[in-house]
């Protein structure tokens, strides 16, 4: 995501410093990136949408795996390469990967000129008028407020709440504890003060992100839950929807499945990581709940929200993960029909406890296997969608669409932005923003097609 100018720098000015935003990863990445937006306008800077015309670039990458660490390098170098043809003076690399690297970066990154880690990116610009040292990583404690500045750089009407930093879990296979640090959640009165702000500034959708989302409050004291901040967001005048993503199964407060059916402005969508349903790879994971956990909270969910979408992850290749193993999985896909589900390829990563295991499987075995999954998943979407055929449901208008300008796409409330499929508009000229009544006349695997009906 590149963060584009609200409005054009003034040419050939020398006293404005115009700064250029790349965030990589996450929609958590994606509001630190927002709050060093919101620092760099108050502190008289001037967004630049051409990164030839920046005096400063900032890269806030991602380093949850392999493949997302060399991405964020190959940005790094690409920006670099504006010192030399561009105005460049400035190079910033700030985020995850920093966390992770920095001193190894450090000594092979000469470009760059500050290395901000994850608990000091609200300290960016003054970092940038200071001329000492170029690392700034300590361990991450800064937890956000609603009133920290932060300049929205999604759709205003479709937006991320962060309800906490970090993350007490120990899953194997994940190094996002040591990048950011332990749970740090925001209090109650706290968010619900940010969303109505967000929600008078234009938000229809408001979605919940954290690393842990059923964490939420278990370390404030007093001690709080998930319902209890649902409760006082589902109370915001104008907040038409509200999304949860990354709801970790280990701690689940029954009270929030009540809220989430009784209250008609929280979509009844969940993204429920799951990563296996084999015991032996659950406890080889350290997911803290065993297969027979798994089943009873998914049917105790199913139960009390009818009609709620279930999305969730898997990771396939895990070491030691058997063929035995892996065939249970599938069968337990085939019997759940999840209505969403992403499958991750086990990526062995330097500094996690699964890194070390014995076990570690070829490339091409797990390649075969995330193929082999996601292949049983989009037979189950298929015949999902095609259920809609001739339904009426509520969509939230987002634009145009990439692909042809005569069609707009939005989402209905089973789909979260970013990741789930489309609902392409045909026919109608709703206002980008709007909530319409849609019919589907068209199924493909993930997207949907209709067109605007009277409300």
């Amino acid at each position: 995501m590149q963060v584009n100018s609200p409005s054009p720098a003034v040419p050939g000015s020398q006293d404005i410093r115009r700064i250029h935003f790349i965030s990589l990863g996450c929609p958590k990445n994606r509001v630190d990136t927002e709050v060093m937006v919101g620092k760099a306008l108050g502190a008289g800077y001037q967004l630049e949408d051409d990164p030839a015309e920046s005096d400063v670039i900032v890269v806030n990458t991602c380093g949850f795996l392999q493949a997302s660490a060399e991405e964020s390098i190959d940005t790094i170098l690409d920006m670099a390469a504006y010192k030399q043809s561009g105005r460049l003076k400035t190079l910033v690399m700030a985020g995850c990967l920093v966390q992770r690297h920095a001193d190894e970066l450090a000594a092979e990154l000469p470009e760059v000129d500050h290395f901000i880690g994850t608990g000091e990116f609200h300290r960016l610009t003054d970092l940038l008028a200071t001329s000492g040292s170029r690392l700034a990583v300590d361990t991450p404690i800064y937890v956000l407020d609603h009133r920290t500045p932060r300049t929205i750089t999604t759709a205003h009407h479709a937006v991320y709440l962060k309800i906490s930093e970090g993350c007490d879990n120990k899953c194997a296979f994940c190094i996002i504890p040591t990048l950011r640090g332990a749970q740090r959640s925001r209090p109650v009165n706290d968010l619900v003060a940010e969303a109505k702000a967000l929600t008078a500034a234009g938000a229809k959708e408001i979605t919940l992100i954290a690393q842990d989302l059923t964490a939420y409050g278990y370390d404030q004291e007093p001690r709080t839950d998930l319902a209890d901040l649902l409760d006082g967001l589902s109370g915001v005048n104008g907040l038409r929807w509200i999304r949860l993503l990354y709801a970790y199964p280990r701690r689940f407060p029954g009270r929030m499945l009540d809220l989430m059916r009784e209250r008609e402005n929280i979509v009844p969508y969940l993204d429920m990581p799951l990563q296996h349903i084999n015991d032996e790879m659950l406890r080889a994971m350290r997911r803290g709940r065993d297969s027979a956990f798994i089943r009873l909270l998914l049917d105790t969910i199913r139960e009390k929200v009818p009609g709620i979408t279930l999305r969730t992850t898997f990771i396939v290749g895990f070491p030691g993960e058997t063929d035995a193993q892996f065939e249970e999985l599938v069968k337990f896909v085939e019997e759940y029909q999840f209505e969403r589900m992403g499958v991750f390829g086990y990526s062995q990563e330097p500094g996690t406890p699964a890194g070390e295991m014995p076990g570690q499987l070829p490339a091409e075995v797990i390649e075969e296997r995330r193929k082999h999954l996601m292949g049983v998943q989009r037979k189950i979407s298929r015949r999902q969608q095609r259920k809609m055929l001739g339904q009426v449901i509520d969509v939230l208008v987002e634009g145009p669409s990439d692909e042809t300008e005569h069609l707009l796409v939005g989402r209905d409330k089973s789909r979260a932005p970013e990741i789930d499929g489309l609902v392409y508009i045909n026919d109608g000229a709703p206002a980008i923003g709007d909530i319409v009544k849609v019919k589907i006349t068209e199924a493909g695997d993930y997207d949907l097609v209709g067109h605007v009906v009277p409300g």
